[in-house]
């Protein structure tokens, strides 16, 4: 489904949307129709967590939609429902920008002060919401949490994008949350830049100063080569697609990319902080 699909679509809730399609599937499986006892047990999870997903009552666990793809054989149907009512639970302003994500072939991102989205473990994430939002309950801080793990799983595709992330060195100093949660996301940041499709670079805290020295940025390139800028600030995003915006952004990241450290350099500089927090 493409962008442009989805905005004339919005009209119908994505979370009722998966709710109804599973229990199709689960009603119209097989020559007997699936109780959600019997589902439940396929799945290796309890009857109440399949009411709860097919009554729209709290959010989809993360794991379940890869599973229902693998018992009904949907060829990752409810991966994709799950990825759009994950999207359709954001604000407005950060809709587009995750229809975006889901279709790119490539992300550039560059942060000044935190681990980007998509490489943050679920600890990191707690503490930077709780810390937002300290008068926050428990199930709203769950279910933020999930919400941005499971904008992960873009990483775990068959075509996953192409992802070059540079950070500003003070991410790797700034510990807002406790040494062994800071030193668990440092590792998970050395592993996903091992990744074949993922390159992790640090700009170094003496490099010159740059256009984007003061927000985060993330560039979206979509299949048809096109390049969407988003910038985010305090509670506003905006995309902006004026090519002349876009062409000095693109240069802008490669300047950055030029003046951080390698990514075996940068890999080495995070292991060390690693072992800093020991």
């Amino acid at each position: 489904m493409g962008i442009a699909d989805e905005e004339a679509d919005s009209s119908k809730d994505p979370r009722r949307v998966f709710a109804e399609e599973c229990r199709s599937a689960r009603e119209l499986y097989g020559p007997h129709a699936l109780t959600q006892d019997g589902l439940a047990r396929l799945l290796r999870t309890s009857r109440s967590t399949i009411s709860r997903i097919e009554t729209c009552q709290g959010p989809i666990p993360p794991a379940i939609p890869p599973l229902l793809d693998e018992v009904f054989g949907t060829d990752g149907k409810f991966k994709r429902l799950y990825e759009e009512a994950v999207a359709a639970s954001f604000p407005t302003l950060y809709r587009r920008r995750m229809a975006l994500e889901r279709a790119a072939v490539a992300i550039r991102e560059w942060s000044p002060t935190l681990v980007p989205g998509l490489l943050q473990t679920a600890d990191y994430v707690r503490y930077l919401f709780k810390g937002a939002s300290p008068r926050a309950g428990a199930k709203e801080v769950t279910a933020f949490v999930n919400d941005r793990l499971a904008r992960k799983a873009l990483l775990d595709g068959d075509m996953p994008p192409d992802v070059r992330v540079v950070l500003c060195e003070s991410v790797l100093h700034r510990h807002f949350c406790p040494p062994d949660i800071m030193r668990r996301q440092l590792k998970a940041l050395l592993d996903a830049g091992s990744r074949p499709s993922v390159r992790v670079q640090i700009l170094p805290l003496d490099a010159p100063a740059h256009l984007f020295i003061d927000w985060p940025v993330t560039l979206i390139t979509s299949p048809s080569h096109t390049v969407s800028v988003c910038v985010e600030n305090y509670r506003t995003a905006g995309i902006v697609d004026d090519p002349d915006y876009v062409r000095t952004a693109l240069r802008t990241y490669d300047e950055l990319t030029g003046d951080a450290l390698s990514a075996r350099e940068s890999a080495r500089l995070i292991a060390e902080q690693m072992e800093k927090l020991t």
